[in-house]
């Protein structure tokens, strides 16, 4: 061996020593430097968070500290009133109320649906692939079509139903509405005589027609001419009438009351409401079906079940709470929409709840609205009161949401 093979070796130990701390630095710098931009990128997150939960803060601050100054159990069952110490929201409420309870019966069902039949039955053949995406494409449209939109739409498709089916003072179909012609007796008694429609001519008064008293009691009338005496005995005067008598045509109404076309009513925009947030729905819902594992359908189909088995047993239980979720998401956006209602109510200054499914209507948007493009600045403080009122209604529908997610979610065990 040579005298030198011992320092040769030490050199090229030390070498190789030399070599790998230069490998291990140049590894280290990039991620040193990964490090570095993540820690800035979670920096600027959390920065990001804050400063929009500042500005909420202050928002909501400067909302309840002019809102508070009108907020009293008067405001929510009073009705608007042109001097603001007086207004109150109660019709807004329950014209909100209304509308909500309209869009969710009928967007859940219609939403959930229609994302079940696009994610759970695939086409089978070219003509069908087509359809598939064609409806695919036009509801990620729809989805960012501006509201006011579709206020025209539903101004268009439910309060006119394109002129088919007469207008709004003459309906060709009703349900739920009586009308009367009703008349003052000479005994200073409301009586009502029954008339076919809503303009269909009076009936011509004969004696031993049929009438009902205004409190519903029924009677016989009597007609005499308009030169003949009245009767001096008291109960025959009561329902007394003279031939040439006129009467004003009324209507008595139960809330289910439905007429076509539906006219500017609180139906026609809870539907409007409807087409509002329905795409999202779909979406939503077709994103949570998405995420449930196709396993769990192949285990279930395999175990002999039919496909709608394995959708109402293992699917649907496995994508609620992201269903729930969209649901919340599509009904906070239908509580806040204005545009779309003031197409449709075209009145804002309303001083009665709706009390059947045609009824003229406000909302809470609306009157809020309304009071916050006055001039004046107490009415500013009374728009903030009513900004109090929809958030809380806000949180109620979301919190009923939440509450039934947590209800009907099941383990996917």
């Amino acid at each position: 061996m040579s005298p030198m093979a011992p320092f040769d070796e030490m050199t090229s130990a030390a070498n190789v020593v030399i070599h790998d701390d230069e490998r291990m630095k140049a590894v280290e710098r990039p991620v040193a430097g990964r490090r570095r931009r993540n820690q800035i990128f979670l920096t600027t997150c959390w920065v990001t968070a804050l400063l929009s939960l500042l500005i909420l803060l202050v928002l909501l601050s400067a909302i309840f500290w002019q809102g508070f100054q009108h907020f009293d159990i008067r405001f929510l069952y009073a009705p608007p009133h042109p001097d603001p110490d007086q207004a109150g929201v109660w019709p807004a409420v329950w014209g909100t109320v209304w509308l909500c309870a309209i869009c969710g019966v009928v967007t859940l069902p219609l939403g959930v649906a229609t994302a079940i039949f696009l994610e759970e039955y695939p086409p089978r053949n070219w003509w069908a692939k087509k359809l598939h995406s064609f409806i695919q494409l036009n509801i990620a449209n729809l989805a960012g079509v501006p509201s006011v939109v579709y206020g025209i739409l539903g101004l268009t498709a439910f309060v006119n139903m394109f002129g088919l089916f007469g207008s709004e003072a003459n309906p060709k179909m009703q349900i739920g509405v009586v009308y009367s012609d009703q008349y003052l007796t000479a005994g200073d008694e409301v009586v009502l005589v029954p008339a076919e429609g809503p303009s269909a001519p009076s009936r011509p008064l004969e004696t031993g027609m049929a009438a009902e008293y205004a409190n519903g009691n029924d009677m016989v009338l009597n007609v005499i001419g308009p030169e003949d005496p009245l009767p001096e005995d008291q109960e025959l005067l009561r329902r007394t009438l003279r031939s040439d008598a006129t009467g004003g045509r009324i209507s008595d109404t139960t809330w289910y009351y439905v007429r076509l076309p539906f006219g500017r009513g609180v139906l026609a925009g809870g539907l409007t409401l409807m087409l509002v947030v329905l795409p999202v729905l779909i979406i939503s819902t077709q994103e949570a079906l998405r995420a449930v594992p196709n396993s769990l359908r192949e285990g279930a189909l395999g175990m002999g079940c039919t496909r709608w088995q394995m959708i109402y047993k293992i699917t649907l239980p496995a994508a609620m709470p992201g269903i729930m979720t969209g649901s919340i998401l599509a009904m906070s956006r239908a509580i806040g929409e204005a545009a779309p209602l003031l197409m449709i109510a075209g009145i804002v200054f309303i001083k009665f709840a709706p009390d059947n499914l045609m009824d003229d209507f406000t909302a809470l948007p609306l009157q809020i609205y309304n009071w916050a493009q006055r001039p004046q600045e107490s009415f500013h403080q009374v728009a903030a009161s009513g900004i109090i009122v929809l958030l809380v209604v806000l949180l109620a529908f979301n919190g009923l949401a939440i509450f039934l997610r947590q209800r009907f979610q099941k383990p996917l065990s």
